[in-house]
């Protein structure tokens, strides 16, 4: 793999609950800039807060000018456009919370997750209509724009490309994001059951798309979820993955590369796993059981990395 970096990353939230304050958000730039995108909103400015905390925009300075804190300057001058994969309540929390005291956005995403966000988030029912859309005074603090799979956009006031795929979550709508800059790319999975359970093919078809970028060496990273470890019974899923169930996904993807040169086409791939559940139950160490099994059956040769909130990486 091409080891000089392309993009940067920032961990605003990096479970799927129980913590209110730690849900799915990813904020991302290419290194040498402070425009970002963020890739799903579950947890905003507690993220913000925890990622200043760590030193992860310790290349962001508030001018002493501005009237605004610095969690505040970064999330209405730094954070261009939020990616939301699916309305979900732990992916978008903290889009709704932090609205009020927001800067005007665009809203990426495919047309049913836009569609569910008007109808029944920002509807004066739920929470006030932030938007430019929908029921009705609208106060525009966020343009809605619907993202047709697979064609390719680019994010304004950024530097960055974004292309969707669609996915299947316990049937309800989900997308991956193909994030890209300088010909280099990130692929974000929302939430997704395997496709074997899911009876559908959508995660195949981002693997078709994803393999020649692999063999090419232009894909830097797949963030994609476990919730739960294993042993979990199929039908008690509900639209996740498990390390068995990744895997499985992962090998899929193996055998679409082309392997004139290695046994393992994914060999030093990184993937970053998102979306693990807490539990209240003492005697078990979600994370550290995930992450022992991902690495017994890691026979791939990916690199593992289970991401935490406030920290800052490259790829």
């Amino acid at each position: 793999m091409n080891k000089t970096p392309v993009f940067k990353v920032v961990v605003l939230g990096a479970r799927g609950g129980l913590h209110e304050d730690n849900l799915s958000a990813y904020l991302v730039a290419p290194v040498e800039s402070t425009s970002y995108i963020s890739l799903d909103a579950g947890t905003i400015l507690a993220g913000i807060r925890k990622c200043l905390e760590k030193g992860g925009f310790d290349d962001i300075k508030t001018p002493e000018s501005s009237n605004l804190t610095p969690d505040g300057w970064i999330l209405q001058k730094h954070v261009k456009a939020h990616l939301i994969s699916h309305t979900h309540l732990d992916h978008v929390a903290g889009l709704v919370l932090n609205a009020p005291d927001g800067s005007k956005k665009n809203i990426l995403g495919i047309k049913q997750t836009i569609d569910h966000l008007r109808d029944h988030l920002f509807n004066w029912k739920v929470w006030p209509n932030f938007s430019n859309e929908g029921d009705g005074f609208q106060l525009k603090k966020y343009r809605y724009i619907r993202l047709k799979p697979e064609q390719e956009y680019k994010i304004n006031q950024t530097a960055m490309t974004v292309k969707a795929f669609k996915l299947s979550h316990c049937g309800y709508p989900s997308t991956a994001f193909w994030v890209g800059a300088e010909d280099q790319y990130l692929l974000y999975f929302g939430d997704t059951g395997p496709d074997a359970l899911e009876k559908t093919n959508s995660i195949g078809k981002v693997w078709d798309y994803s393999a020649p970028f692999i063999q090419n060496k232009r894909l830097r990273a797949i963030f994609i979820e476990v919730s739960f470890p294993d042993p979990r019974a199929d039908d008690q899923l509900f639209g996740h993955l498990t390390p068995s169930w990744m895997v499985h996904e992962l090998k899929r993807l193996s055998s679409r590369i082309s392997t004139q040169n290695t046994k393992k086409p994914l060999e030093g791939i990184t993937v970053i796993v998102t979306h693990i559940k807490s539990t209240f139950d003492k005697n078990i160490k979600v994370i550290q059981t995930i992450k022992e099994q991902l690495d017994e059956l890691n026979d791939l040769g990916v690199k593992f990395i289970i991401p935490e909130q406030g920290e800052r990486f490259y790829l």
